[in-house]
């Protein structure tokens, strides 16, 4: 029984992390748009993927996975998540610099853009404090990382909400609501506020 609801967690998983690339591919806005453009496009989706696995791999959840498969999972999947954020940046930068320029310096027309730069700046806090986390008092560490993937998830999931995208709505809800659950269920479990007098790693 065990097993079989490994393999339907992992098909269930698939399949929300599939079905919006999917779609995404399907968009008729994709039509007579830039190599480019489209790249930065799936890059984005694919980091709004990661952010619904990197929870999962923090909390232990995903099922087979020993803590430390977990844990060296979760460092690997925390790069590409933030390669995969400067491919989307990087992205928009070379198919219009000034739109960029305008959400980086919080004057874009657009309320996605601002959401977008938070976000940007809360994973790549995130991804900092991980490179520090042996110089830092686990205490500390713990909030400061935290924190920041509170505010990159909560973020990233405003800004993919308000843009009008290739990701269709439906499956871009459900994978925004599972983003906020994982996220929140971690933070609950792991209770970072929570001063520990031994640090596990």
């Amino acid at each position: 029984m065990r097993h079989v609801k490994a393999v339907v967690f992992w098909i269930a998983l698939a399949f929300t992390i599939v079905i919006p690339l999917c779609v995404a591919a399907q968009s008729p806005l994709l039509a007579w748009r830039d190599p480019i453009y489209i790249v930065a496009g799936f890059a984005g989706v694919t980091a709004m993927a990661l952010l619904l696995i990197q929870p999962l791999l923090a909390g232990g959840y995903l099922p087979g996975l020993s803590t430390w498969r977990a844990r060296e999972a979760h460092r690997v999947t925390g790069g590409i998540l933030v390669g995969a954020v400067v491919i989307h940046i990087a992205g928009l930068w070379l198919t219009s610099p000034p739109d960029v320029v305008d959400a980086l310096l919080f004057v874009s027309p657009t309320p996605f853009s601002d959401w977008g730069v938070i976000a940007m700046w809360a994973i790549f806090a995130a991804a900092f404090l991980a490179v520090l986390r042996k110089r830092m008092r686990p205490n500390r560490w713990r909030i400061g990382h935290t924190a920041c993937v509170a505010i990159a998830v909560t973020t990233s999931v405003a800004h993919a909400m308000l843009v009008e995208g290739t990701m269709g709505l439906v499956s871009k809800s459900i994978l925004c609501v599972l983003v906020l659950g994982a996220a929140a269920k971690v933070i609950a479990d792991r209770r970072a506020w929570q001063r520990r007098t031994r640090w596990t790693r």
